[in-house]
């Protein structure tokens, strides 16, 4: 009965269609890039490139290095340790997650400020009265911002490490420390390189993500490439030289997933379910506070710090009785809206592409090519996909005006061009779930319902989707969260005068004016804690049901 597991050509056709349209950005990217004049490319080249580039390596460089040691560090301490507080931190260890780099960037530039308050108390405490007397490093440097990317970003490292050392069978470890290996020994020579793939996934997304960011770039004083795209193409208005810049990011991307390739290529697993997994080791006295202490602080720095500041700035602002201010409630309801939209298109398109793609087993993986493409978008950073995706979306706009007779651009204007640029990047979401969550399903669920008669559609409407819920409702919550915490694409495609909480708080803090920022950051920040309780759940349950 494998026929009946064919889901039918319209299936497959809107499934290539997707898979080709989150393709078709890179391509007019290079395109664009091509077609530019030959001087674009030697300026850029002498004044432009050399520094962003280099810029943009140093602090990818030194984020990999801080989320690579923060991450595995927590993660071995939590799982091989048993200290007061371990209970809490670990999954307290994954706030930062709900910090967008550029929020995190936003408050400490106002917490360490030179009469910011953390000065202030220093030379309080002290005996100083002015910052001439005392003044700490500024913040706006490069290893600024990789201090701050790299406490924020960590949990990627954290939370791949720590599923697999929660997994690691114990015997291993004994049998070395047996051959006379301390624990740091065994740790250095058994666990982490067995632990290697699982650290490159988590390293590649962290920068992936640095790759993206281009608020707390910004914001740091810190020329790397996306800032340089964004910058040439707004300030410049030179789109080709733009395309140009974004090219070598491009190339950073596909450096960065193949080396992550190549750093699990040969990593072979055999099965450990049935062993047991590693036991904490109970810490006494200043070792377990020591522990308890050292675990904290990513916590303490990377969320609790940033948030406490937001709360206080935002409470201080209503209590002097200023209130919300009109645009803010406009961006708030902007950003529902865009979220809403892209969470939607993100889901239609997602179910789509996983569906089609089901019948993949019967026929030698025919049409697992669509969702793996169909998830590429999640690797091109938000500047590099609205250059890409300007240039096709005008010419798709302009042809709608003409044949509706209208004098605005019906797609940019309603912000459908954004909606579709957010719902590339975020496909890899729904897509991985839903795959997930089909896969889980009997084949002769479907089975009996196509041998009663029922169509493919039908099949899917009444027996997938209603079992497919979890997997859709956790893929939505994700894309909702990261649909309102995004900014580079929002800036570079949004309508005229159509601001979200994100923009709201870039423009705040590029006048300098906290106080009506930290409202914005506030209601972002209490938004992505949604997804980061429901990821802290579902990987602490996964963990213990693979221990057990």
């Amino acid at each position: 009965m494998k026929h009946l597991r064919s889901v039918g050509p319209l299936w497959r056709a809107a499934s290539i269609a997707i898979a080709l349209g989150v393709a078709a950005p890179a391509l007019n990217l290079a395109w664009l890039a091509l077609g530019g004049e030959f001087q674009h490319w030697l300026h850029l080249a002498a004044h432009v490139l050399p520094d962003a580039a280099w810029n943009t390596a140093l602090l990818m460089a030194g984020v990999g290095t801080l989320v690579l040691l923060i991450g595995t560090a927590c993660a071995w301490v939590v799982t091989a340790y048993d200290f007061p507080g371990r209970g809490v931190l670990h999954w307290a260890l994954l706030l930062p997650l709900a910090m967008p780099t550029y929020i995190v960037a936003f408050a400490y530039l106002d917490l360490l400020h030179p009469i910011g308050p953390v000065q202030g108390a220093i030379r309080w405490v002290l005996g100083f009265d002015s910052p001439r007397q005392l003044r700490l490093p500024d913040l706006r440097s490069l290893p600024g911002a990789i201090a701050l990317l790299g406490l924020v970003l960590y949990p990627y490292v954290y939370l791949t490490a720590r599923a697999l050392f929660a997994t690691l069978p114990a015997h291993l470890l004994e049998a070395a420390q047996s051959l006379g290996e301390t624990r740091w020994g065994a740790f250095r020579r058994v666990a982490l390189p067995l632990t290697r793939p699982a650290l490159a996934v988590g390293v590649s997304l962290a920068l992936l993500e640095t790759l993206n960011d281009i608020g707390a770039s910004e914001f740091l004083g810190v020329q790397t490439l996306t800032v340089a795209i964004y910058s040439t193409w707004i300030t410049r208005s030179d789109l080709a030289g733009a395309a140009q810049l974004a090219c070598a990011s491009l190339v950073a991307v596909f450096a960065l997933i193949w080396l992550e390739r190549q750093g699990r290529r040969h990593q072979r697993f055999g099965s450990t379910r049935r062993m047991a997994g590693i036991q904490p080791r109970r810490l006494q006295g200043a070792r377990a506070w020591g522990a308890t202490v050292a675990m904290s602080l990513p916590v303490l720095l990377g969320f609790a710090a940033p948030a406490a500041y937001l709360a206080w700035e935002t409470a201080e602002r209503l209590l002097q009785g200023s209130g919300i201010s009109e645009g803010l409630v406009a961006g708030l309801v902007n950003t529902l809206g865009l979220a809403l939209g892209v969470t939607a298109a993100t889901l239609a398109a997602g179910l789509a592409v996983a569906w089609a793609g089901r019948s993949q087993g019967s026929v030698a993986n025919r049409d697992h090519w669509q969702a793996r493409l169909a998830s590429m978008g999640y690797a091109l950073p938000g500047t590099v996909l609205a250059i890409g995706l300007l240039t096709p979306a005008l010419a798709a706009d302009h042809a709608l005006a003409d044949l509706l007779g209208l004098r605005s651009l019906p797609l940019m204007s309603t912000g459908i061009v954004l909606v579709v640029a957010c719902a590339i990047r975020f496909l890899a979401m729904p897509v991985g779930g839903i795959e997930a969550g089909l896969a889980r399903i009997p084949p002769s669920l479907e089975h009996s319902a196509r041998a009663l008669g029922e169509t493919v559609t039908g099949t899917l409407r009444r027996v997938h989707l209603p079992l497919l819920r979890p997997a859709l409702l956790s893929g939505a919550l994700l894309v909702f969260v990261d649909a309102m915490k995004e900014l580079p694409a929002t800036l570079l495609l949004r309508p005229a005068n159509f601001e979200t909480l994100a923009t709201l708080l870039y423009a705040e803090a590029a006048r300098g004016t906290y106080e009506e920022g930290a409202i914005a950051a506030l209601a972002i920040v209490a938004a992505g804690l949604l997804p980061v309780v429901l990821l802290s759940r579902s990987s602490m349950a996964a963990i213990t049901e693979r221990s057990a």
